[in-house]
């Protein structure tokens, strides 16, 4: 039976994580913020094309498809280490 050791991942991927995590939380916060201020009436007459509003509405449409590619990004990394572990297992 062989023993597995737990692996250590790299900068490279902590990274990348941490980014995943973050922009795909902002965006879900602000598609948040954007349901609860459309309950809250800021919507009428237009309300959201003044302030941060523009802001937190466009930040949805760049964040979740930036957080898709980051977490492909990170999978690409990850298998990448895991392969080139197997290989140095297997000399």
């Amino acid at each position: 039976m062989t023993t597995q050791t737990p692996h250590d991942p790299g900068r490279l991927e902590k990274i990348l994580a941490y980014m995943v995590a973050g922009v795909v939380g902002l965006s879900i916060l602000a598609f948040l913020a954007v349901i609860l201020g459309t309950a809250a009436g800021a919507g009428d007459n237009d309300g959201f094309s003044n302030g941060v509003w523009p802001a937190v509405l466009t930040l949805p449409l760049f964040g979740l498809p930036l957080g898709f590619l980051l977490i492909i990004a990170l999978m690409i990394v990850s298998g990448v280490r895991r392969a080139r572990e197997a290989r140095q297992r297997l000399e």
